[in-house]
This record gives structure tokens, C-alpha cells and sequence, in this order.
């Protein structure tokens, strides 16, 4: 990196952030058709294995204690006072937001009262690293195995946003007795029965904002109709004349009934109609400009190669190569002037949170000018959906941004001029040309159009997009230089990093090739026409992980101002640029714009005043507190209590629901990117418990306490404290997010549940007094083999409910460990969050503790009323006997008599069958002793005969 120890910006710079830890990742996540492909992109690297930056020295030596400040910016924050340390006695240390005392906790009790610590990497929210990163920027062609997912994500399948019983489009909008014709006819595999749907195939409704459907509030008009998921809000059953009911759905007075969800909304503008996509998608739309400038850019390139190739020296065959060149086919149009400013804090194009609900919200901040979501150029040439998507704009963003510059600028129109810009990555010079084209064509409500040669993800780097420019700095001037040709009226820019490599910032020769174009093409085509150029204070290699480098930024301002210091003094030259060529002016002025950590005022008018930019662009501090535009514009702090963030979320789910629509998809939608902003939003740290300012947004604070619950809950790091804030709004939950192990712990208490409502029945119909007939019939049926063989399952269920008890109880008991240690070491509860979720988990706890005990308990004494009512039974028997009654005769009373002695008797019947077998086997062997006895009898006789008579012997 270039020395920047002369610079006299450096006082008021921050110094990089060392180190971090090692970050905690997501599950990996699906893809969706409505993506777009740079989100696509970020899922695809976030399936990757990461990778950790080694670190040359402990943690321990890597803290160091902030510098005190002075001189320009202790002046700037004089007024507001955000140096005022309060009183606060500690020092500051770099990477920790130092809290009052008062509200900080004990980190043990924050730990475990988690489910899980989630470690905060930016790198993993936006650009998202693997391990193909370790080549440090570089060309490395090695390719590592993608891991494949283990455990329980292995066959994990995640829900779906879609109805369960699809309602055909045909019905959606429509009575129900009067739908329209579906060209499918019987074949259509959606649902024309719309009673049917509304009873199974579609959810309940929601009772946000009251029931009421934000869409049909502001326009009169739901396009979802049926599908809506406020639908009995603008929908009613009416008496037909013959007596039939029908459904049908209200619109209100002036509302255009006929109106599409896709070209009726009038609040939003550069809507791409299906014509113009399907067009794209077939190659139909035509692209003459682009095309004859490819032809010439073609052309150009194998002359160039001849030129470079050859080995001759000599002058005249040089000049001879020279006149080979041809003039591009046309010049640049005139473009409309832009203009930025103090009064322009611009908001960075924000990959997945750029949305246009909350450009909406930040504009209503004060954001004064805004960019697309970064956009592919070849899926805009495909005229993919989700693509031109990005290009939709607010209404509030076609308004002209605020105007109040210190001396005129020339030839600036500010009633012309827009809020809304679009931001587009490409690999190819022809794709970036052919895009800019089409976009000046089908989407002309936009400020400028912004080449994007900073993005660090690593697909769109080894495909030669984004961060990968940086690299090839002819082919990103040749960009430039293609889109400022097709584009008409509207202004190219550029967005780039110091570099690739950290050690090797190559930015300021990329300025000069923007401003005045390369060595090769500088004397014969001017400039490439830039508007402006925004520049990161980070490299690649770098990306989020260290501060940004405020004091190069302030170097290439100056180089900037000097570019636009020497074109002023070649004016009414022979060596003046060709106006034709400059985008701002006859002037030809290059607006600068620094970009990288700016998290309040005060570092907005730092880097204004000091680094000499014209205009700061707010990515991640705008992510984290959008009303940072408000600090701007109003030069002080603003602490927002907990109900304004609250009104802010509820805000961006109302704007959701208008750009998405409020059906399944759209309510999911917005479910979705609430979720992605409230990823960043817990990581604000009110004004008001901060014990040094400014705020650093690389800081991070230790576990502390909000001055309220709610406070405390949206600044909690888990994702299930999002779901609890995003479920306040929606008061629904989407069967997509599942904790596995939660679910199948309830499973096992619910089967508990229901075997203890099965004991107290029993048990109820043990102790009820009923007629003694019934009650021996009863008794009887209980003696019954099937009875006894689910007597026996019952034993083995009950070893289970055992071992669920002692795991109670030792929950229990762990919960009480941690409240008895935050009690000890904080002096107080544990408060919001950390209380919430610890007393919930001791809830939990205690009711399965007290479920499965009192179904052990209750097990255990049924037996033994069993016995003692069985008892009572027989002597009632013996009473009736001895009484003459006849009904205590018969099998009924041997039933009875035998009962409860099953196990006996059985006994004392095999013991006999024993016995009844060795006699048997005793009279065998008997038998067969008598006739061998006989036999050999007979055969003695034969060989000794005897005169004696045979009955005399």
C-alpha cells in the first residue's frame, strides 16, 4: 500500500481492525426462482467451507487503545457533542463499543441463556467467502470440492411459499360465478373450485395492520384477490336474485378493477412488460447501436493485436498502422447533468437488502440517491424475471434529489434530474454495451447507470465481472466507453475498489484511465465519458473485514480534483477535450465519491471536509440504523426508542407487502428479507447507552441489557428473537423454519400428555361410584388376555417417561444454575432477552417436569386402587352370597373371584402341567420296563424248559 504517512488527513482516519473471530454461518440455503443471479451467486459461495484469516499475534496484543482526537474533526463535533465521553472514566478500546455500566450483564448468563452464539461477519452477510478466496486476489485456477451437507441437514427439505391447493389465474381475480376462461379447460392443473380452495388450500388470514390488506388500503384494489392472505378484508358473500350465495370481492370507489399486479401500479415505475422479457428471452429485440458498436470494437481489437504483434520499429510504419484505425461509428449523445454533493448522501446498491421497500424507507430518511440491487448483464439480455425485477423503482425515487450547492453548477437541471439509479456487472465488453442499451430503452426512469467493478464474490470474480475489472483495466475502460455510447441522455459511472491484493492498491491508475482514457486510446478517442466514480476503501482481499482506508480515498480526491483542475485550464485550447466526449459539462468534471464505514454525521462530514470527497455513499450503516440519513441531514445523534424501531419494521413489512404482494409468495417474500435486514438491525447500539461517541461500525459491544424488553429483544443475536419480533407483526408462523429438535421433543411430551389424560380416565372411571354389575363386567374385561399383553407394553412406555423425567429435572436444574449466577454477578435478573428466554427454557422445563412425574405418579397408584377396589368387590360378592342373592352365583362371580390372581393361578396351572408330564413320562417308562420284563421272561423259559406246570410256577 502507498505511504500515506505525509497525509494530513491521517488524524482524523480510523485505523484498521486487525482481527476478528472466527464467524458462525447459516445453514446453507435453497435456491429460488425469484433470485436474482448475483443472490444465487452469494448462495452458491455460501455452501463453501470458510476459511479464517491467520493472525500473526494474540488477540491480546492486537487491542489497542484508540488515539484521542483533535484538531478539524473535535471541531465538527463540537456542536453535537459526540466526542463527550459522559463522564465515563474508561478507555477507549479499539473493537468494543464501551456500554454505560449500568446496562451491561454478565457475559456467562448472555452465553448460555443462547441457544447458539452468532458471531457477526460481514464477509458471510454480503460477499460470502469459501475457500477458493485463499488465492488473496489472485488468478489461481485451483478449484476445491464443494462440501457436502451432513447431519441433519442432510435430508433436510425446506417448505414452500405456495398455496397447498394452487388457485388458477383465471379465478384469482374473479366472482365466482362469473370467472374467466381458462384456455386449459379440464386439463389445468390448478384448482377452479374457489370455496374449496378457501377452505384447505390456502392459510388462514393473517391479523396484521388489523386484518386490513395494505395493498387494497393504498390502492383501492388487491392484486392478489383470492389469493390474498387479507382477503376477508375487501371480499363479502352475496344473495343472488335466484337465492344462490356468491363470493365476491370489493373494490373501492375510482379503483380499477381490471387493473394488472405487473403495469398497474402507478407508485412504481420501470416495469418491464412480459412482451419485452419474452422478446429478450427469443432474441427479438433489437439492438442496433450495440451491435455496430461490437462490429467496430471487433474490428479495433484485430487491428490493435497486428499492431502490438509486429516487430518493425520503424516511424512511418507506425503512422502507416495509425491511419488503419477507424472512428467509432457515433459519438457519445448529450447527457443529462448529474450533480452530487454534501446534500446528497448517497445509498449503496446492497446486494439481497437493496429492495426497493427499503430504498423506499431510506428515501423517506433522507437518502437522496439510491441504486438497484447489482444486476447481470447477460440475464438482462436473457430477459430473466427476476433480473428485471431489480430495476423497479418507488415512486419517491423519481423525484428530483435536494439541490443546494455552494456556487452554481453549469448546465445542471434538478427538476430533470432523479433519486433512482441502476447498477449492472458484466464479463464481456458486448454484454455491458448491449445491457446499457436496453436499459436505456425499457427502464428510462433512472439517474445514471453504474458499472459495477468492486463486487467480491468469488463467481462473478473468476468470471471476469465485478472485482475481476480491476484486473483488466482496458477491457473496463472499453466498457465504459461502450455503454456511454448507447446509453442517450443517461450518465455512466463506475464503482471500484483500491485493488485486488491489499499490499498492491492500483485505484489511482484506474482513476486516470476513467478520466482521460489509456495510452492507446487516449489521442485518437478522448475520454471514455465517466460521470463519476465511487471508490471502497477496501480491496478485494480485504473485503469487510478491516476498516476502510479513508486516508487513500482522501489521496484520490485529490488526484481527482487535480484531473478536473487540468481540464478547467485547457479550455479555449488546441489541446481541449472534445466536449462530445465529457459526460458533466463542457468542463468535464469527474465527481469523486468515497465509500466504506460511515456509521454516523459525524463521519459523514469527516469525510467530507477532510478527505475532500464530493458525496459519501452508506452501505452497512445504513443497513444497521437507516435513519442515519436523518442524522445527516439534521447534524446530530438520534436515539430511537425501541417502539420507533418497532414502527420502522412494521413499516417495511406494509412496503413489503405492497411490492410483493400479499398472497403466499409475497407474504413470504417479505417474511424473508425482514429477516436478512433484522441480520444487520441487532447490531445497533442506542445513543443512549453508548459511553463514548462516535460509534464505529466495526465495534462491537459486550452483552448488555436495553432500557426496556423490547429493547433488548431487537438487539438480540439470535434468529429466533427475529422470528419473535417478525411473528408480532404477522402473528403467524411459516411452516419453513423448523427446529428439528424442538419438534421432536414436543412429539414425545404431547404422546406423554395424552397417556396421563388416559390414566386420570381410568382412573375417574376406578372411583365413580357405579352399579355393582357394571362394575364387575368392568373388572372383569380388565383380567382380559389383550388387556394384559397392553398392561405389559405399558411397563416399557413407562421406563421411556422415566428417563424424560430425570432429563426435566435436570433441565430445570440447569436453568436455575444460570439465573442463580446472573443474580450473583449482576446484582439483578437477567433483563429482555437473555430474561425472556431463560425463563421460557424454565417453563419448559418445569411443565415437563411436573407432566411426566405426574404420570409416573399416577401410574403407580392405579395399580394399587386397583387392587383395593377389587377387594372391596370380592367381599361385596361374599356379602351377596351370604345374603341369598342369586346374581352373586355364576361365571360372572368365578370371573371375579379369580381376578387380580391371573398371575397365581397361572402359575400353579403350569406347575400342574409339570407334573401331570413326569407321570406321563413315569408311566411310559413303566409300560416299557413290564414288556422288556415279559420278553425276556419268555425267552428264558424257551431255553430252560420246565415240567412244571405253567400255572404252578
Amino acid at each position: 500500500m502507498a505511504d500515506n504517512g505525509g497525509s494530513c488527513f491521517e488524524k482524523s482516519l480510523k485505523r484498521p481492525l486487525e482481527n476478528e473471530s472466527k464467524p458462525h454461518y447459516p445453514p446453507p440455503q435453497s435456491f429460488s426462482a425469484e433470485d436474482s443471479a448475483v443472490i444465487q451467486a452469494e448462495k452458491a459461495d455460501r455452501k463453501g467451507s470458510r476459511h479464517e484469516e491467520a493472525s500473526e499475534e494474540p488477540a491480546a496484543k492486537r487491542v489497542k487503545i484508540e488515539e484521542p482526537v483533535s484538531g478539524s474533526m473535535a471541531s465538527l463535533d463540537g456542536g453535537a457533542g459526540s466526542r463527550d465521553s459522559r463522564g465515563d472514566v474508561r478507555d477507549k478500546v479499539k473493537g468494543i463499543a464501551l456500554v454505560k455500566p449500568e446496562f451491561l450483564v454478565d457475559t456467562y448468563s448472555r452465553r448460555t441463556a443462547s441457544t447458539s452464539t452468532f458471531h457477526v461477519d460481514d464477509d458471510a452477510a454480503e460477499a460470502r467467502i469459501d475457500d477458493r478466496d485463499n488465492d488473496n486476489g489472485g488468478g489461481s485456477k485451483k478449484k476445491t470440492k464443494q462440501k457436502k451437507e451432513k447431519g441433519q441437514n442432510k435430508s433436510r427439505e425446506f417448505g414452500s411459499w405456495y398455496d397447498a391447493i394452487r388457485l388458477c389465474n383465471t379465478r384469482a381475480n374473479s366472482p365466482e360465478f362469473s370467472p374467466k376462461h381458462c384456455n386449459f379447460g379440464d386439463s389445468c392443473k390448478c384448482s377452479h373450485d374457489l370455496r374449496k380452495y378457501l377452505q384447505d388450500g390456502k392459510r388462514e388470514d393473517l391479523s396484521t395492520f388489523e386484518g386490513r390488506c395494505p395493498v387494497w388500503e393504498k390502492h383501492g384494489v388487491c392484486h392478489a384477490g383470492w389469493k390474498c392472505r387479507f382477503v376477508a378484508s375487501h371480499s363479502k358473500e352475496i344473495t343472488r336474485e335466484d337465492g344462490r350465495k356468491e363470493l365476491i370481492l370489493t373494490f373501492k370507489d375510482g379503483a380499477e378493477k381490471e387493473e394488472t399486479e405487473e403495469e398497474g401500479r402507478k407508485d412504481v415505475f420501470n416495469v418491464v412488460s412480459t412482451k419485452d422479457k419474452l422478446d429478450l428471452a427469443r432474441k427479438r429485440f433489437k439492438t442496433d447501436k450495440s451491435d455496430e458498436y461490437n462490429r467496430w470494437l471487433d474490428e479495433e481489437q484485430k487491428e490493435m493485436g497486428k499492431i502490438y504483434h509486429r516487430k518493425k520499429s520503424d516511424l512511418e510504419d507506425r503512422e502507416e498502422n495509425r491511419a488503419i484505425f477507424k472512428d467509432p461509428p457515433f459519438l457519445p449523445s448529450e447527457k443529462r447533468r448529474i450533480y452530487f454533493g454534501p446534500e446528497t448522501p448517497v445509498l449503496a446498491p446492497l446486494t439481497t437488502q437493496g429492495n426497493l421497500p427499503f430504498r423506499r424507507m431510506c428515501v423517506e430518511f433522507g437518502a437522496q440517491l439510491t441504486y438497484s440491487e447489482m444486476a447481470m448483464a447477460m440475464p438482462l439480455l436473457q430477459g430473466q424475471k427476476s433480473e428485471w425485477a431489480l430495476m423497479k423503482a418507488h415512486e419517491s425515487e423519481t423525484s428530483p434529489p435536494r439541490y443546494t450547492p455552494s456556487s452554481i453548477v453549469q448546465g445542471y437541471d434538478n427538476s430533470k434530474d432523479l433519486k433512482f439509479a441502476t447498477q449492472v456487472s458484466a464479463t464481456k465488453p458486448w454484454q455491458a454495451t448491449k445491457a446499457a442499451e436496453i436499459m436505456a430503452n425499457l427502464v428510462p426512469h433512472i439517474r445514471l447507470m453504474d458499472l459495477n467493478c468492486g463486487c467480491p464474490i468469488e463467481m462473478v470474480y473468476q468470471s471476469g465481472a465485478g472485482s475481476g475489472l480491476l484486473d483488466a483495466p482496458s477491457k473496463l475502460e472499453k466498457m465504459i466507453r461502450g455503454m456511454n455510447s448507447v446509453s442517450g441522455e443517461i450518465p455512466v459511472t463506475a464503482k471500484i475498489r483500491m485493488g485486488t491484493k491489499t499490499d498492491k492498491p492500483i485505484a489511482k491508475k484506474l482513476i486516470e484511465r476513467l478520466a482521460f482514457g489509456g495510452l492507446e486510446s487516449k489521442s485518437r478517442l478522448g475520454a471514455p465519458g465517466c460521470a463519476a466514480i465511487t471508490l471502497h476503501g477496501r480491496s478485494r482481499q480485504q473485503r469487510y473485514t478491516k476498516n476502510a482506508d479513508w486516508g487513500y480515498i482522501a489521496e484520490c480526491a485529490a488526484l481527482v480534483k487535480g484531473y478536473n483542475q487540468d481540464k478547467s485550464n485547457l479550455v479555449d485550447t488546441i489541446a481541449e477535450p472534445d466536449e462530445r466526449t465529457q459526460a458533466n459539462s463542457k468542463e468535464g468534471k469527474l465527481y469523486f465519491i468515497g465509500n466504506g464505514d460511515c456509521y454516523s454525521h459525524v463521519d459523514y462530514l469527516d469525510h467530507i471536509q477532510n478527505a475532500g470527497v464530493d458525496s459519501v455513499m452508506v452501505a452497512r450503516g445504513a443497513l444497521i440504523k437507516p435513519w442515519i440519513f436523518e442524522e445527516i441531514e439534521q447534524g446530530q445523534y438520534l436515539d430511537k426508542s425501541a417502539s420507533e424501531r418497532l414502527g420502522y419494521v412494521e413499516k417495511f413489512v406494509r412496503y413489503g407487502l405492497e411490492a410483493w404482494g400479499s398472497d403466499e409468495v409475497g407474504v413470504g417474500q417479505t417474511r424473508r428479507f425482514l429477516l436478512e435486514w433484522l441480520s444487520f438491525a441487532h447490531r445497533y447500539v442506542p445513543v443512549g447507552i453508548l459511553a463514548h461517541l462516535p460509534p464505529s461500525l466495526q465495534d462491537r459491544p459486550p452483552a448488555y441489557r436495553g432500557r426496556d424488553d423490547m429493547e433488548t429483544l431487537l438487539a438480540s443475536d439470535n434468529y429466533l428473537d427475529w422470528i419473535k419480533i417478525r411473528t408480532r407483526l404477522d402473528c403467524s408462523e411459516s411452516s419453513t423454519i423448523i427446529t428439528l429438535q424442538d419438534s421432536k421433543m414436543t412429539l414425545y411430551y404431547s404422546l406423554v400428555f395424552l397417556l396421563l389424560v388416559a390414566e386420570m380416565t381410568l382412573f375417574m372411571l376406578l372411583i365413580v361410584p357405579l352399579p355393582f354389575t357394571i362394575r364387575r363386567k368392568m373388572f372383569t374385561f380388565i383380567e382380559s388376555p389383550l388387556v394384559a399383553k397392553l398392561q405389559y407394553g405399558m411397563k416399557i412406555t413407562f421406563i421411556f417417561i422415566l428417563i424424560l423425567f430425570i432429563d426435566s429435572v435436570n433441565r430445570v436444574y440447569r436453568v436455575q444454575i444460570e439465573l442463580a449466577e446472573a443474580n450473583k454477578t449482576s446484582g439483578q435478573a437477567v433483563m429482555g432477552h437473555e430474561r425472556m428466554e431463560v425463563q421460557a427454557r424454565k417453563f419448559y422445563s418445569q411443565r415437563n417436569m411436573y407432566l411426566c412425574g405426574f404420570t409416573l405418579f399416577l401410574s403407580l397408584i392405579l395399580n394399587r386402587t386397583y387392587i383395593m377396589i377389587l377387594d372391596v368387590l370380592r367381599l361385596e360378592e361374599k356379602v351377596k352370597k351370604y345374603e341369598g342373592d342369586p346374581k352373586a352365583t355364576g361365571k360372572e362371580s368365578e370371573k371375579l373371584a379369580n381376578a387380580g390372581n391371573a398371575g397365581e393361578i397361572g402359575k400353579l396351572r403350569k406347575q400342574l402341567a409339570e407334573k401331570e408330564r413326569d407321570i406321563e413320562i413315569l408311566k411310559k417308562q413303566s409300560e416299557g420296563l413290564s414288556k422288556e420284563y415279559i420278553e425276556m421272561s419268555d425267552k428264558y423259559g424257551n431255553t430252560n424248559p420246565d415240567a412244571t406246570p405253567k400255572k404252578d410256577r
